[in-house]
């Protein structure tokens, strides 16, 4: 899917839920069968500025403001760019550079690896 053709569906955030509340803090996507995961995402956040305005029937409502958010799939940027770009990316985003978050994740694969077989 090209980044400039309308997508036929508008991606939506959910999060599971169980009877006793969220059971995961990560959010999903669900995909149609024939769709793809969008390889950017736009969010607005929006927060009470402290303000009051008038609404339509003249009552107190919250004045708030909207600033844009993007986020990238890491998928999409690590097939993108050079590994020297996506370590920069992954270092601004308070990440490990790929080479020692790979060390360090096979580490704890082995320790629970060693752990099951006990």
């Amino acid at each position: 899917m090209s980044m400039k053709s309308k997508p036929s569906w508008i991606p939506e955030i959910f999060y599971e839920e169980a009877d006793e509340g969220l059971t995961s803090n990560i959010p999903f996507i669900q995909v149609p069968q024939n769709e793809y995961m969008p390889k950017l995402l736009f969010i607005f956040e929006s927060r009470e500025t402290g303000e009051m305005e008038p609404g339509q029937e003249g009552e107190d409502l919250p004045v708030t403001e909207m600033d844009l958010h993007q986020y990238a799939d890491m998928h999409a940027l690590k097939s993108g760019l050079t590994s020297i770009e996506y370590d920069r990316v992954r270092e601004a985003l308070g990440l490990e550079p790929m080479r020692s978050a790979v060390e360090k994740g096979a580490k704890i694969t082995q320790k629970i690896r060693e752990n099951v077989q006990q």
